[in-house]
């Protein structure tokens, strides 16, 4: 006779209704309170498992304990990256009607490594796609070549799988060479690192006064490699690096890059979504010589987090770089050649249902709904640009060309990092430098959801007194 297996306390229906409103509810006060909360977690490290029991709990809690406790461990040790004076690093925008996407998605448990898996989570992530390759005005080639990824780097690191594979594979690796500008996310060198690109194997090209990739000076090193005799394989391109949201030239490196077979990447991470506003079309300039494209919803389009639109122009190199096909994965959708399996598409083999927080965002907001989101912090970057030029302790370090204003006081780095402690220290906003050339540099990122334009107002106010 079999032993008796006690049965776990799965939530019923009615159980994870009720709790679930307990949870709704618990968010939406958070959301009311953003603004009450220093914005950079004030804890030191340690703090926050101090405050955890040493072992796990035998027995299962009560879920209002259990709530309880985001409140009095959870919320101090968070750095509120929604908060309307969060102004560091890049946005990350997270939204009601994402949330709730992200709840659905979570309560499907899709597995949508294979069409044959999830119909629907391949063929919403396609759709959802499409449109935004359209309403960006990407170029033609990109449609119907678009999935979604965790991050920029994940989307970069499967560029360089294509390239490396386009340039005859692993096989060809002693003589590969990559090239980006030496303002290039530091992704670009990881994702090389782990394709198998030793360091030495990866140039970093000068830029210009504004920080943007040297075309002419990518020729040449393009050109002397080529006289080693080593493959240019692999060319990253930046629409708006992270220090300063610099432009490289993307028709000019594009250019160079296809005359010498490399394949060319293009980084808009944070930038490319203000594409979807008409006059921010000119963040486009050269994507018809691209080869790939990224940019991240999660930063600006109002997603949570994970969500990466990665475009390739010619998917067969992504897909042969990255399928094996064992027998347990084989179906005939599969085997048909009718269907898109984006297990091919990625490094890992599971995926998510992320293509319904796109589509939950996309038709509570529309296109003009998220035009305005993105036109508001354009608009606010502009002004506290001029505020920044009006006032003589302050100097532009870097052109502002969508949301992000790049300054420094003109007393040098010492006084700069006094204004940044002190904005820092007062709670009510968070800042992030950058530092280019020695120079100490003050990040202001425009584009959380909760900020409104008298929150731009404090954030100077309080850089002024600490001037």
């Amino acid at each position: 006779m079999a032993a008796m297996v006690e049965r776990p306390n799965h939530m019923t229906p009615e159980e994870f209704r009720q709790r679930g409103y307990q949870a709704v509810d618990w968010v939406a006060d958070y959301m009311v309170r953003l603004g009450e909360f220093p914005v950079k977690s004030p804890v030191e490290p340690g703090d926050i498992r101090a405050m955890l029991p040493a072992e796990a709990p035998e027995q299962g809690e009560d879920f209002a304990d259990v709530l309880a406790d985001l409140d009095r461990v959870i919320v101090p040790g968070i750095t509120h990256w929604q908060a309307p004076g969060f102004f560091a690093y890049f946005p990350a925008n997270a939204s009601g009607p994402s949330a709730l996407a992200d709840l659905v998605s979570s309560g499907l448990g899709a597995q949508g490594m294979l069409w044959d898996t999830g119909p629907a989570v391949t063929e919403l992530e396609q759709h959802i796609l499409d449109w935004l390759a359209v309403e960006m005005d990407l170029p033609e080639k990109f449609r119907g070549n678009g999935v979604i990824q965790d991050s920029a780097s994940s989307s970069t690191l499967c560029a360089i799988l294509a390239a490396r594979h386009r340039a005859g594979g692993i096989e060809a690796l002693p003589n590969l060479v990559a090239y980006s500008s030496e303002q290039a996310h530091s992704s670009v060198a990881k994702g090389l690192r782990v394709a198998g690109v030793p360091d030495g194997r990866i140039r970093s090209i000068a830029t210009t006064p504004s920080y943007a990739m040297r075309a002419d000076q990518l020729a040449y090193e393009i050109v002397n490699d080529q006289k080693n005799g080593l493959t240019p394989f692999f060319v990253a391109a930046t629409v708006g690096t992270t220090s300063t949201t610099a432009i490289d030239p993307v028709t000019e490196v594009g250019w160079v890059a296809n005359n010498f077979d490399s394949w060319l990447h293009v980084d808009a991470a944070f930038a490319g979504a203000a594409a979807l506003c008409p006059e921010m079309r000119f963040l486009n300039a050269g994507l018809e010589t691209a080869d790939s494209y990224v940019f991240n919803p999660h930063k600006w389009l109002l997603t949570n987090f994970d969500c990466s639109a990665f475009y390739v122009a010619d998917r067969s190199s992504l897909n042969e770089a990255l399928s094996i096909t064992p027998e347990y994965l084989r179906n005939p959708a599969s085997e048909s050649g009718a269907v898109v399996d984006y297990r091919d598409w990625q490094v890992p083999l599971g995926r998510r249902f992320r293509a319904l927080k796109l589509w939950f965002v996309l038709r509570h907001y529309g296109l003009e709904g998220l035009r305005a989101h993105i036109r508001r912090h354009i608009a606010w970057a502009a002004e506290l640009t001029e505020w920044v030029e009006a006032d003589d302790r302050y100097e532009l370090a870097a052109p502002t060309v969508v949301s992000l204003v790049c300054f420094c006081h003109t007393d040098g780095n010492k006084a700069t990092s006094r204004v940044l402690e002190a904005v820092n220290q007062s709670g009510r906003a968070y800042l992030t430098p950058t530092t280019i050339d020695g120079q100490l540099i003050l990040r202001v990122a425009i584009g959380s959801p909760q900020t409104e334009r008298h929150h731009i107002e404090e954030l100077w106010n309080l850089i002024q007194s600490a001037a």
